[in-house]
């Protein structure tokens, strides 16, 4: 089916808050939403959306209430493209991103993992987590430093999206890991990854909403569990984090902006879990939690 790209330009400063408001906004669609600097002296970013065809009326909906809450003017912008995946198409030129000892590369970069590298095969899909994103590359860059510091023995990756956290703790760390999402599509998706990437059999996945599944709760409590989703969520299920967090062991949490660090942090220390750090890269934060 054709789709539509639809794309508007926006300040700097509400580029990243805007656009984390759409990702939210059409999450459970699974459209794609990019955003990128277009023009540096004048401090313009741009926005965009690809959607199918059928959803254009839907989505444009969408952005406009999005800019519309945020006092914007329309100053949109649409483009009829062919039959084609245009996600993979734009991935495909991506090159390979390094996030301490991970390698997150496509089939086309195989050969640009060094020996002393992780490499992490993921091609387009559709499903979050290719590793370009400023909170997966984070997420993997706080991994690598944990696992540096201390030995896991079982972990969770709450909204796996690909599979990419899954699998990189998996391979470094080699103890089993259970990978959930709340779409069906990705938790396939993650599953196939496992396989692509060899580790198949330490990945299980399953389709649930939070930690509302019997298959988390069999294998808790955890010493490794880690969330790449988003502010609202993360603070709703701070008691559930710590109630499934062993003793000693550590969360690791992205898909949040700096802003959000205060709400988030309090959360968790409610629930006794304490801050030890926090990274950030492009506009996004990543933090570190341990239970002492």
């Amino acid at each position: 089916m054709p789709q539509t790209h639809i794309q508007f330009d926006i300040p700097a400063g509400l580029a990243i808050p805007l656009s984390q408001a759409l990702e939210t906004a059409l999450e459970q669609d699974g459209f794609p939403v990019a955003v990128f600097e277009a023009d540096e002296e004048k401090a313009i970013w741009t926005v965009s959306v690809y959607c199918d065809g059928d959803k254009r009326a839907y989505v444009r909906g969408v952005i406009d209430a999005v800019l519309a809450e945020a006092g914007i003017g329309p100053g949109i912008t649409e483009e009829t493209l062919g039959d084609e995946n245009w996600v993979e198409k734009t991935l495909q030129d991506l090159a390979p991103v390094r996030a301490g000892r991970f390698v997150v590369h496509g089939s086309h970069d195989r050969g640009t993992v060094r020996a002393h590298e992780h490499g992490i095969l993921i091609d387009a899909a559709m499903a979050f987590g290719t590793g370009h994103h400023g909170t997966t590359a984070g997420c993997l860059f706080m991994l690598d430093r944990a696992m540096k510091r201390q030995r896991y023995a079982n972990a969770l990756d709450l909204g796996t999206g690909t599979g990419v956290l899954a699998i990189a703790i998996a391979r470094a760390a080699h103890i089993p890991v259970l990978a959930t999402d709340i779409d069906p599509v990705a938790t396939r998706i993650a599953v196939e990854n496992a396989r692509l990437n060899g580790v198949s059999a330490g990945v299980s996945a399953v389709t649930a909403s939070g930690f509302a599944h019997r298959a988390i709760t069999a294998r808790k409590p955890y010493d490794l569990i880690v969330a790449n989703i988003l502010a609202g969520p993360l603070q709703t299920m701070a008691h559930d984090f710590a109630r499934h967090l062993a003793s000693s062991g550590t969360a690791i949490l992205s898909g949040l902006l700096p802003h959000q660090k205060a709400r988030i942090v309090a959360a968790y220390r409610a629930q006794g879990l304490h801050l030890l750090s926090a990274h950030y890269q492009d506009g996004w934060m990543t933090l570190e939690f341990s239970r002492p």
